[in-house]
């Protein structure tokens, strides 16, 4: 192939002529100084080649041409500044002072009432602080302070919840002359604040009573919108028909208005006379009644459930107070 070299006999090039690889010709790598006398340093791979600076970022000075860039990274053992996140608690502005609360919730806490219904009475003139009587809604009392209710005095107590298996022959009633026994017996050495029966069980009906001095949870477990759940474990005095068992299942027309049970079933299915009955009516005596109105005698009554508490591993007569989470409980209903 003539590669237009004129070539002597040895096969060298001329003299004065260059010899020639095949390869293209183009820019040359060698690198070029710059204004400043110095070579642009080679970028480290994974790098830019330029230089932060405070202007910015700009070619790196002549006096550091050859060298690689070192980037220093932090060791472990240094501490390194975390921002904290601003603590905005702190800064909420309080609406109250120490030691301060609604007086409608103080009549509350007292157990006379729901903070509603508190509200109503001191609306009504019957609420006096300090002497004063106090019918703006939204006043802020001290625990200190003198408030009375219809005249008597008030005391701020701790709440307690306490459940007892209520044994025959004991009247629900925090007070009556008339009564032999009464359920206050039962707890009057549990505690020093001064709790109440929720609801009622008569004389005869055995089982679940729950007692306390929160008035508004007492309001809300007792008030029939909320529907409360109760079951009772009913024994008869004679087997219940299949056809009085749908009746009541449907609903039967009593002197005070119609009442059906959330739910019934037999509990003996061979004698037939035990049954199971789930109602959320608070009305008197609305299990004897529904059977009576049928021709049944109710022998025994007995409560086995209340607002998801039972009686289990409670001997009859016997009383223990309710768990934070039991407590909790009865307050999201």
């Amino acid at each position: 192939m003539n590669r237009n070299i004129n070539r002597n006999r040895t096969g060298k090039p001329a003299t004065g002529q260059k010899r020639t690889t095949g390869k293209r010709e183009g820019k040359s790598r060698m690198p070029v100084k710059d204004l400043k006398g110095g070579y642009p340093a080679r970028p480290v791979k994974g790098t830019t080649g330029r230089k932060e600076t405070k202007e910015g970022f700009g070619r790196t000075e002549g006096s550091l041409a050859g060298k690689k860039k070192v980037i220093r990274l932090k060791s472990r053992s240094e501490p390194m500044a975390i921002k904290k996140a601003p603590n905005y608690r702190n800064k909420l502005t309080k609406t109250s002072s120490p030691g301060e609360m609604r007086l409608n919730r103080f009549i509350a806490n007292a157990g006379i009432c729901s903070r509603r219904d508190a509200d109503k009475y001191i609306a009504a003139g019957l609420v006096s602080v300090n002497g004063k009587i106090v019918t703006e809604l939204g006043v802020k009392v001290k625990m200190s302070d003198d408030i009375r209710f219809d005249g008597r005095r008030l005391n701020a107590e701790k709440k307690v919840y306490l459940l007892l298996n209520k044994p025959k022959d004991f009247v629900t009633t925090t007070e009556d002359p008339h009564a032999d026994r009464t359920v206050m017996d039962l707890v009057k050495d549990a505690c020093e604040e001064r709790i109440y029966p929720v609801g009622r069980l008569d004389k005869s009906t055995t089982g679940v009573l729950l007692f306390t001095n929160d008035g508004e949870l007492s309001d809300k477990l007792t008030h029939p919108s909320h529907r409360i759940k109760k079951i009772y474990q009913v024994t008869l005095d004679k087997p219940l028909t299949k056809n009085h068992l749908v009746q009541i299942a449907d609903g039967i027309e009593l002197d005070d208005g119609p009442i059906a049970a959330d739910a019934i079933s037999y509990i003996d299915q061979t004698a037939k006379n035990e049954i199971g009955i789930e109602i959320h009516s608070g009305r008197n005596r609305i299990v004897r009644r529904m059977f009576e109105h049928l021709g049944y005698r109710v022998r025994k009554l007995d409560r086995v459930f209340f607002a998801g508490l039972t009686k289990k591993s409670l001997p009859r007569g016997k009383w223990r107070f309710l768990s934070n989470k039991e407590v909790q409980f009865l307050k999201m209903k």
